[in-house]
């Protein structure tokens, strides 16, 4: 059974919300470019050091939910209940992500993101950080046994799911299409090779 957070681990909690909400208010009101970290600090009303306790960068700032995210992918191998197959587990996932990427009031955060090379390459690099973690889980789960390149592989492409489905114009549409390839190629890994 998990222990409630203490006091300290609310308060710390707490404060990071605060950091994100602030920054991203600012960013929305006045460019990402426009807004410097001792702006946020200000407006959050924390030193820049408090800042730096909580987001490594600026960009951190936008994708502030970027650690959960990456947990809910993980958790999607390593916690599915017994013999539950891998595939359906992660497109259940993906699609919550995804969900929550394209709900009210998204829009100009992804526009925002779309605009700014910074928070582009940021977005990249957490997407391929995603993917080797998730690639890691596969890999160490022994009921599912394929190659490291199969794990990788698979991961790669839950990834870009989400990535894609959310640029859709209808997003679980394309979670269910995207995710029909996936299975296919879940398959073929499991099958074996031919001379």
């Amino acid at each position: 059974m998990t222990e409630p957070p203490g006091r300290r681990e609310r308060k710390k909690a707490a404060t990071r919300q605060k950091i994100a909400d602030s920054a991203l208010r600012l960013f929305l009101e006045r460019g990402y470019d426009a807004v410097g970290i001792r702006d946020v600090a200000a407006e959050a009303d924390v030193a820049v050091t408090t800042l730096f306790s909580h987001f490594a960068s600026k960009e951190a700032l936008v994708f502030e939910q970027d650690y959960d995210f990456e947990q809910r992918l993980t958790q999607a191998v390593t916690d599915r209940a017994p013999h539950e197959p891998l595939i359906p587990a992660l497109r259940r996932e993906i699609l919550a992500l995804v969900r929550h990427c394209t709900a009210n009031g998204a829009a100009p955060i992804w526009r925002m993101i779309d605009a700014s090379p910074a928070l582009r390459e940021y977005e990249a690099s957490m997407r391929v950080r995603h993917a080797e973690s998730l690639a890691t889980a596969i890999a160490a789960d022994p009921g599912l046994s394929r190659t490291t390149t199969a794990c990788r592989s698979i991961a790669r492409f839950a990834i870009d799911a989400h990535s894609l489905a959310r640029e859709a114009a209808d997003p679980e549409a394309a979670v269910d299409e995207i995710f029909q390839m996936i299975e296919a190629a879940w398959e073929v890994t499991h099958q074996p090779h031919r001379a």
